[in-house]
């Protein structure tokens, strides 16, 4: 069961930059950008996968921190909630994996 269908990725238009704010434990809130979103219709879940904004530097470091949320709603009515079965990070990772193999 470890094999997933591949899922379409919707990425943000790349005229505009798709950021999101969002708070952490202690109610600082960070920015991110938003990767790309997906659809697991098994399920009736969307995700979302983000990657905090950095402050301009010359690092070309490959390795970008990525985060992923479960969301619900639409445009700016949406909630995030966390990941947490294995079964859904298991679904995570391999679009991660598609969506850097893609890039």
């Amino acid at each position: 069961m470890s094999e997933h269908n591949h899922y379409p990725i919707i990425q943000p238009s790349s005229e505009e930059e798709d950021r999101i704010v969002i708070p952490d434990q202690n109610g600082d809130e960070s920015l991110f950008d938003v990767l790309f979103y997906f659809d697991v219709p098994e399920t009736d879940k969307s995700y979302v996968v983000v990657t905090p904004v950095e402050e301009e530097s010359d690092s070309t470091d490959e390795d970008e921190e990525v985060f992923a949320f479960r969301y619900e709603g639409e445009d700016d009515e949406f909630k995030l909630f966390p990941i947490e079965t294995d079964e859904e990070w298991d679904i995570v990772e391999e679009m991660i994996n598609t969506f850097s193999e893609e890039e």
